[in-house]
């Protein structure tokens, strides 16, 4: 019985842990004005994610975020301002192909879709890297995009997951304000954290 009541109360601690750090997450986007304010916020949730996973559950969750916010605001906006402009790219893309009917456009359509399925996983990739390697910003493209190709496993988890988080929100929309961008966070960054340990051990086998 004892056993039950800890399970319970262990993962009603786990939902108003994910609550708040999303929570957080909304807060202080809002607080950068949200064009500002939603990278360094996005970074702030997955650095703390990041070290759950690593096993440090204790972390004082609101000074953590605030730290981190603070520290990684320019810096995680440089990255944002690269991330606006390739979804901006994709974006016009899509445009492009919708209304422009030529027989050119069918041919190379099928290449142009897997760019930018590409694009899109290599971004997925690109915020649990930022906040585990100290990395430059080129070092950190070239990083997310290989790890990518190589790990097509921890990339049909992170789709999956991504697309169970939105019919949920979308059928029970008021768990999203609670939920939806720590559940993604952490279903991103529990799959990108396994190819870290993945190349670890490789890299420790070889050296």
């Amino acid at each position: 019985m004892n056993n039950a009541a800890n399970r319970a109360y262990a993962a009603t601690e786990w939902i108003a842990k994910f609550a708040y750090i999303n929570l957080l997450w909304i807060g202080f986007s809002l607080i950068g004005l949200i064009v500002l304010g939603f990278f360094p916020a996005t970074i702030s949730m997955f650095t703390i994610i990041r070290k759950w996973l690593m096993g440090d559950t204790g972390i004082p969750i609101f000074r953590t975020f605030w730290a981190t916010y603070k520290s990684e605001f320019i810096r995680s906006n440089g990255l944002g301002l690269l991330i606006v402009i390739v979804a901006g790219l994709i974006v016009l893309d899509l445009v492009f192909m919708k209304n422009l009917e030529h027989s050119f456009i069918s041919v190379i359509q099928i290449p142009l879709y897997i760019m930018m399925f590409a694009a899109v996983l290599t971004m997925f990739y690109l915020f649990p890297v930022y906040v585990h390697y100290e990395l430059k910003l080129g070092q950190m493209i070239k990083n997310s995009f290989l790890m990518m190709l190589i790990n097509p496993l921890e990339n049909l988890t992170i789709i999956a997951g991504i697309v169970a988080v939105f019919f949920v929100v979308r059928f029970l929309p008021g768990l999203g304000f609670f939920f939806g961008g720590s559940l993604t966070a952490a279903i991103i960054m529990a799959a990108c954290y396994s190819v870290f340990e993945k190349m670890e051990k490789k890299r420790q086998t070889h050296s």
